[in-house]
């Protein structure tokens, strides 16, 4: 299937490995431009020169920068040809807080937390959905959490960040940018082949006293897939949200879990 976003540029945050990547790769294949952000230079360069060899003729750009700042927001956003106006399609992204308990979490850590994963996904979508709005064609990806739907006790943090982010976009997505060609949804990520899994299992085998390959096992016991997601599963779906095919989809928690949230709704 054509997606129909050949040539336009696209801002993917938290892209130089993971579920960032595999977003990025996945519009590289459909010649995107992309701008991949990420703190770690080495990472990101990796990541650049891999997308650039499979990138056919698209732009791959990355800026090392922490985009949850507002210079790195800067620096992202001037990247293509200057004002951050210029981006089609943005896929927000950032690390998850750590895992703990609530009770050892003070105020600092909060902040931290909703900077990260709700203010600076707010603060990209309103550098950049008005010029969207202007050229009738933009989409936002906010990459979330199946915690969103299905909290986890140990990510205090980020359950209630990106439940914050989520109540936002509800609205947003449903206000006059509808109208004019933009849509905002959430990619909600289940169990995936990521550092970030690997930190969770970490955590919770410290705190249980278990093997972080014994709990692996048994999260794996409680997905119908009987597996763990990939980056590429993952980007394809971003791929597809952010395509000419997805205009009718807007507010909306897309939750990619291999069917381990055992809701109706």
């Amino acid at each position: 299937m054509d997606l129909g976003i050949k040539g336009k540029w696209a801002l993917v945050c938290g892209a130089s490995k993971g579920l960032g990547f595999g977003c990025a790769q996945a519009l590289v294949a459909e010649g995107v431009n992309v701008v991949l952000v990420a703190r770690g230079a080495q990472d990101l360069h990796t990541a650049v020169e891999t997308l650039s060899a499979e990138a056919r003729g698209a732009s791959v750009i990355g800026v090392a920068a922490d985009i949850t700042l507002a210079d790195g927001r800067a620096a992202a956003l001037s990247a293509p040809n200057g004002p951050g106006t210029a981006f089609d399609i943005v896929v927000t992204n950032a690390g998850g807080p750590p895992p703990g308990d609530f009770r050892e979490w003070e105020r600092e850590a909060w902040i931290k937390a909703l900077d990260a994963n709700m203010l600076t996904p707010i603060e990209l979508i309103k550098a950049t959905v008005d010029g969207m709005a202007q050229r009738g064609f933009g989409r936002i990806v906010n990459i979330t959490s199946g915690a969103v739907k299905a909290p986890i006790d140990i990510l205090g943090l980020s359950n209630g960040a990106r439940s914050g982010l989520t109540g936002f976009v509800a609205g947003v997505a449903r206000s006059p940018l509808a109208g004019q060609g933009v849509t905002v949804n959430n990619l909600l990520p289940g169990a995936f082949e990521t550092d970030r899994l690997k930190v969770t299992f970490a955590a919770s085998a410290s705190k249980t006293g278990r093997s972080v390959d014994e709990l692996a096992d048994a999260r794996r016991k409680t997905i119908p897939a009987k597996r763990f997601g990939t980056s590429q599963e993952f980007g394809a779906i971003c791929a597809f949200l952010c395509s000419v095919h997805a205009g009718y989809i807007t507010g909306q928690n897309v939750l990619a879990d291999g069917g381990a949230y055992p809701g109706t709704f």
